[in-house]
């Protein structure tokens, strides 16, 4: 393992932004990792996955880990259940379709989700009815200080909508190293709830779906609505979808009868990001090389040279935008560094 200095990280993180790390390694074992933070102990540390849910604007001046372990496995087995382990290293996507392929169900609707299997945990990734938490079993995580590894139960993770321990009183404590899913094997429980994917598969008239259905109709749906980051610089979703108290819902329906909602709870209710961004008029609009998507207004591109910099006025631009006109506050789901 050879620490470069002042190495590029465009090609780590999908929003491609052209930053520099003072110091840069990437660890390919669980054993590589414990050396390279007990050996660097005093050393401030940015820990890397996938480089998918991050805009960056500014050099990280720190040592970037950059984990890279890969591997999976399958820890235990019944008639009707499998948990399937994934090293942090494995890319999602390619992770998801691995486990159709075996006939294992329960993370079909999260297809072409960019990033690696070892951040899915700290945001609780979600699409299309379907969250990390719903198949979870427990995840290993290195303790930075201590490299010391400890297993997570999904209690201990306090996972919430795009929220997690790990973004909250764990942050920068511990990095994980494994993820183990509880998946079908049989029964598959097919979750089309969601208007797109029933559309989708009545297009390709499959009455019956199978995971891989799902799985296809949900790849089709992302690909017509967002940008691939290889081609135009983007992390997905910039913003989530907020929820307001009810109480704040009826003011702004009151003024925006058409405003669509889903309600959350007898108190809350989820109002759609995109929809207030395009509404506020941002759909497709473009700053210089920073800009807002022309399919899908929750999605933040870089159409070449944008700077983080430039991205994030862009964000702060169309919160204060989105507040003004509807009085509701969106916040950022990528995390900026």
């Amino acid at each position: 393992m050879e620490i470069a200095l002042h190495h590029p990280l465009k090609n780590y993180n999908t929003f491609g932004i052209n930053a520099h790390a003072d110091e840069f390694v990437a660890v390919r074992s669980v054993s590589e990792l414990s050396q390279v933070l007990k050996e660097n102990s005093n050393k401030q540390k940015f820990i890397l996955g996938g480089g998918s849910n991050m805009l960056l604007t500014q050099d990280i001046h720190a040592l970037v880990i950059h984990v890279d372990i890969k591997d999976k496995e399958v820890v235990f087995e019944d008639d009707n259940h499998v948990h399937l382990k994934a090293m942090a290293g494995e890319n999602w996507h390619e992770f998801v379709l691995y486990s159709i392929s075996q006939n294992y169900g329960g993370l079909e609707n999260l297809s072409l989700i960019p990033g690696n299997v070892g951040t899915t945990p700290i945001q609780n990734i979600g699409a299309y009815g379907t969250e990390i938490k719903d198949t979870f079993v427990s995840c290993e995580a290195m303790d930075i200080e201590t490299q010391e590894i400890k297993t997570f139960t999904k209690e201990e993770c306090e996972f919430a909508y795009r929220e997690s321990v790990f973004k909250n009183n764990l942050k920068n404590k511990y990095v994980i190293v494994s993820v183990t899913f509880r998946l079908t094997k049989n029964n598959h429980k097919i979750n089309t709830a969601y208007g797109d994917i029933l559309a989708m598969l009545a297009q390709n008239n499959i009455t019956e779906p199978t995971i891989k259905d799902v799985s296809n109709a949900v790849i089709a749906i992302r690909q017509s609505k967002l940008p691939d980051p290889k081609e135009l610089g983007n992390s997905g979703s910039f913003f989530k979808n907020p929820i307001i108290s009810k109480e704040l819902f009826e003011k702004a329906h009151a003024q925006h009868p058409q405003m669509p909602h889903y309600v959350v709870s007898e108190t809350e209710v989820k109002v759609p990001a995109g929809w207030l961004i395009e509404q506020s008029g941002f759909k497709g609009k473009r700053f210089g090389d920073a800009g807002v998507h022309t399919k899908q207004a929750l999605v933040l591109v870089n159409y070449g040279n944008a700077t983080g910099q430039e991205l994030l006025q862009l964000s702060k631009k169309i919160q204060e935008t989105v507040y003004t006109n509807f009085g509701i506050r969106i916040e950022a789901e990528v995390n900026v560094i």
